[in-house]
């Protein structure tokens, strides 16, 4: 999860978080268009790392296998 650090600028407040993949710290604003990640490739290596299943959510399973999906139900 990103760090978030704040701190004030002029009566505005600056908030940045450190991107979770290489931990350069990225402004959290509108113009961000990557945010949490400070680039393109960043959020792709963290995609990547889900897709491969290095990452998952911790938690049991609510199915053994994607083959237990009923794709029937869906089309009705």
């Amino acid at each position: 999860m990103p760090t978030l650090n704040t701190k004030k600028n002029n009566s505005t407040q600056e908030i940045t978080v450190n991107c979770p993949n290489c931990q350069t710290q990225v402004l959290w604003n509108s113009q961000q268009k990557n945010k949490p990640f400070c680039s393109d490739r960043c959020k792709l290596i963290d995609l990547g790392e889900w897709a491969a299943g290095e990452k998952a959510i911790p938690g049991e399973a609510l199915l053994d296998s994607p083959s237990d999906l009923d794709f029937d139900s869906f089309s009705q």
